[in-house]
């Protein structure tokens, strides 16, 4: 099984529009074949080193997550993503 963990910045200009960004991650739960788990949320504690939302996706194999990066349901997440982030960090591991 792969793990995918996500951090995103959210630039100031969109910080109120987090609550409807989670709502979008979890939009793709049960639509993506192979995608097993989803779990989003925003920052509780906004220290100087923390990021604003994260969302934590498992998938069964390589290969479904692979698919993932280009599934229909997953694009126009994505796509808003790429508009209102100031910076992200990824971790992908397999478990």
């Amino acid at each position: 099984m792969i793990r995918h963990i996500v951090m995103f910045k959210i630039k100031d200009e969109y910080k109120d529009e987090i609550p409807q960004l989670v709502k979008n991650f979890y939009g793709m739960k049960g639509k993506i074949e192979g995608m097993l788990d989803l779990e989003s949320g925003a920052d509780l504690l906004h220290s100087d080193r923390s990021y604003d939302l994260a969302l934590i996706t498992v998938f069964d194999s390589m290969e479904s997550f692979q698919a993932y990066q280009t599934h229909p349901v997953h694009m126009p997440v994505k796509k808003r993503m790429h508009e209102v982030r100031s910076a992200s960090v990824a971790c992908d591991y397999e478990f």
